[in-house]
């Protein structure tokens, strides 16, 4: 059901939420101990984590409401909305990191590093993987678009958190430069994974077609009375599609022979297809010719 999945959803989300509050509050505390600009810069990236989680689960509790007078098509586009709302957070924070990084690359400045900071972020490292791993298997099972891009916004972390571990000991072994650099590292994965979330939500949000029209024609056409198909439209998110077609049926067909045969299509289909929340057929003769 539905409000079973979306439960789900949300009891993922609290759980990452934790994770990332608590390895964001780590490497910021690390950050400002060290005055490594890259580690700030990181901590700040994971907080974006932890807020977009928050997004994400305002997000889902309206996706979750039901259809109703204003909105006969649900609410799932508000899922939608709130991985934009991840986007925003991560446009906030590059702009933050590029600032910081310019900001030690024309004053200079070399951080503080001991091994017991590197060891911190091999730690928050290691967790970061494992939210990753586990929002991505999650948002598999339960075709959930937002838990897809909070899992992508924690992928950029993880790779972010590997360039400044290397960052660290470069600093270690006296290449202070490589500081700043990490940092502006960091914010090429946020502008990549930042990319990579506009374009799944500008894909819904503009109706791009979900299912390929020859998959739907190849089950249409295997109901016996059908002589074929075309207008098929589809719209919606992985796991919430709409379609309406047109089925070409004998222009002598009688119309409650008609009716009947366009409720086995739709069967067929939401059967074939059980992401469809709804088919709209439309039953005309097939054209002259």
């Amino acid at each position: 059901m539905i409000t079973d999945r979306y439960t789900e959803v949300v009891r993922v989300l609290y759980r990452v939420l934790v994770l990332n509050l608590a390895v964001a509050i780590v490497k910021i505390g690390l950050g400002y101990a060290t005055g490594a600009v890259s580690i700030l810069s990181d901590g700040f990236h994971s907080l974006t984590d932890a807020a977009s989680n928050v997004v994400a689960l305002v997000g889902v509790s309206i996706a979750r409401l039901p259809p109703d007078e204003n909105h006969p098509y649900g609410h799932r586009k508000y899922e939608t909305m709130a991985s934009l709302g991840i986007l925003v957070f991560l446009v906030l924070v590059l702009v933050q990191v590029l600032g910081a990084a310019y900001d030690r690359l024309i004053n200079g400045g070399t951080p503080k590093v001991f091994p017991e900071g590197i060891g911190i972020m091999t730690i928050t490292l290691i967790v970061n993987l494992f939210v990753v791993a586990y929002e991505e298997r999650e948002a598999r099972r339960l075709s959930s678009e937002v838990l897809r891009a909070d899992a992508k916004h924690t992928r950029s972390d993880v790779m972010t958190t590997v360039a400044v571990l290397g960052a660290l000991l470069g600093v270690w072994w006296g290449y202070s430069l490589l500081d700043p650099l990490a940092a502006v590292v960091v914010a090429w994965f946020i502008g990549r994974a930042g990319w990579g979330i506009a374009q799944e939500a500008s894909r819904i949000l503009a109706d791009e077609i979900v299912i390929a029209e020859d998959d739907v024609r190849a089950v249409v056409r295997s109901v016996p009375a059908v002589l074929g198909c075309h207008r098929i439209r589809t719209r919606g998110s992985a796991d919430y599609v709409f379609m309406d077609l047109h089925v070409w049926l004998d222009g002598q067909t009688q119309l409650d022979s008609a009716h009947g045969t366009a409720h086995i299509v739709k069967d067929v289909l939401m059967k074939r297809f059980p992401h469809l929340a709804d088919v709209v057929i439309h039953i005309e003769p097939p054209p002259p010719g």
